[in-house]
Parts: C-alpha cells; sequence; structure tokens
C-alpha cells in the first residue's frame, strides 16, 4: 500500500498511470500510449509537477483563441480519452467545439471504445467514425491523415492534446491554427503550434475549461487583443527558464 498522501504530486502520477493502463485494458490506449506516459512524466517532474506561469498565460491564450472560432474543434485519441473524457466533454459544451476521434495507431474497434467513453461522460456528437464521411489532411503518411470532411478538414481552430509533430505541421500549412498540450516545450510538436500549454493536461485542461467560462463574458476585441499578444516561442523560452528554476530549487533541497 501506498504511503504518499493524495494530495502529493506523485500520488497523481500514479493515478494517471493507473487511468492509462485502465484504457489501455478498455481498448482505448494503444501500447505505444503507454511508453509516451513514461516521457511525459519525466517532463512534468522538471516543470516541478505543477502549472506555471507561462502555462497559465498560454491557457489564456488558448481560451481567447478557441472562443473567436468559427468551427473549432477538439481532437481525441486514445490517451487523452483516457485521462480527461469528461472534461472534454465539458470543454466542448462550454465552447461549443465539436469532437472528433482521431488516432496515430488507428483501428475501428478503438475508435468505438473511445466514442463509448465519451458518450457515456455526456458527449452527444462524435466526429471521425463515419467512413463515408472521410477526407484526406495531406502532408502525414500516418493514419491520422484520415479526418472527418465536417470536422477537422473545416475547422478553424483545433485542439490537439498529446499531439504529434508531423500532424501539428500539417494542420498549420492547411491554414488551421492549434493549440496542443505537450510537457517537452523543445518538442517539435510544442514549436510548430500556434499555442503550446507546456503543462500536464490532467491540470491544464479544467483549468482551460474555467478560463474559457470566464472570457465568454468578455467582448471579441478583447478576445482578439489577448489572442494577437501571446507569443507561442517567447512563451516556450519562459517555459525553460521556469524549468532551469525547479531544477535549480530541486537541487538545492537534495
Amino acid at each position: 500500500m501506498s504511503l504518499i498522501p493524495k494530495s502529493h504530486p506523485r500520488a497523481k502520477s500514479l493515478l494517471i498511470r493507473e487511468k492509462l493502463v485502465s484504457g489501455f485494458d478498455m481498448g482505448l490506449v494503444a501500447k505505444e500510449g503507454l511508453l509516451a506516459q513514461g516521457r511525459g512524466e519525466a517532463f512534468d517532474y522538471l516543470l516541478g509537477e505543477k502549472t506555471g506561469k507561462s502555462a497559465k498565460s498560454a491557457i489564456k491564450a488558448a481560451a481567447a483563441q478557441i472562443l473567436l472560432a468559427k468551427m473549432p474543434v477538439i481532437s481525441v485519441n486514445g490517451n487523452i480519452a483516457a485521462l480527461c473524457p469528461k472534461e472534454i466533454v465539458r470543454l466542448a459544451k462550454q465552447t461549443g467545439s465539436k469532437i472528433e476521434v482521431n488516432l496515430f495507431y488507428s483501428n475501428e474497434k478503438r475508435k468505438k471504445s473511445i466514442a463509448n467513453v465519451l458518450k457515456k461522460n455526456g458527449a452527444n456528437e462524435i466526429l471521425g467514425l463515419d467512413s463515408t464521411k472521410k477526407a484526406i489532411l495531406s502532408g502525414i503518411d500516418s493514419a491520422r491523415r484520415i479526418v472527418d470532411k465536417n470536422g477537422i478538414l473545416l475547422a478553424d481552430v483545433i485542439v490537439v492534446p498529446l499531439e504529434d509533430g508531423d500532424r501539428t505541421l500539417a494542420l498549420k500549412k492547411a491554414g488551421k491554427k492549434v493549440i496542443t498540450f505537450d510537457l517537452n516545450p523543445l518538442s517539435r510538436t510544442s514549436q510548430t503550434a500556434n499555442i503550446t500549454i507546456v503543462d500536464n493536461v490532467t491540470r491544464a485542461m479544467s483549468l482551460l475549461i474555467e478560463s474559457c467560462k470566464k472570457l465568454s463574458k468578455k467582448n471579441k476585441n478583447t478576445l482578439e487583443r489577448i489572442a494577437r499578444e501571446f507569443d507561442n516561442k517567447k512563451n516556450l523560452s519562459e517555459n525553460i527558464i521556469e524549468i532551469k528554476k525547479n531544477l535549480t530549487k530541486r537541487s538545492r533541497i537534495a
């Protein structure tokens, strides 16, 4: 039995692992998704396992950008469905976003399992399941090139938690604004996206929902100013500085 208090960051990391393992057993998560979690935990440790100032700035900019969108879409893979199904649905309802299942290691059974979990958490419409409505996003070799013609293909703003760099680049080349969650500020996804939230998605998703709720009361000019003034490259640099400070602090404690 673990002696770690529930409020301790390490306990939360263990809970995330349990959710992913459970998601794997339910057919949501690919085995490669379990491997990716290990990298995420390492970078979360470097962040101090908390939401930093720069991440909060990115969350605010992301909320403004989503609220300004004509057709926002939340792209869902197995890991995010296992970790934050309720939050995905809440964000979609709060912002009028569509939800689309899009997988790197794709199969129809896994898509249906993900859709079932989202529906159990309140989702009504889920795109990416109907093969008669598929379209191809150019510039990608993986299965993620297959998108819904009524979803990602038409979207102007796409929220892509736990994304891969190839598709982020392809989405941007297609003229879409990309918002991603990535614990590694140096990854190709982080460096390519329009707005990168360098934080654990299990923390940041709820903060994004709350920020969308608050900013929904603001006028369009205010939202445009917030989105316009955000500089992703500068924000990523600030994230790296925060990581260095956390490492220095931890080395002193050690």
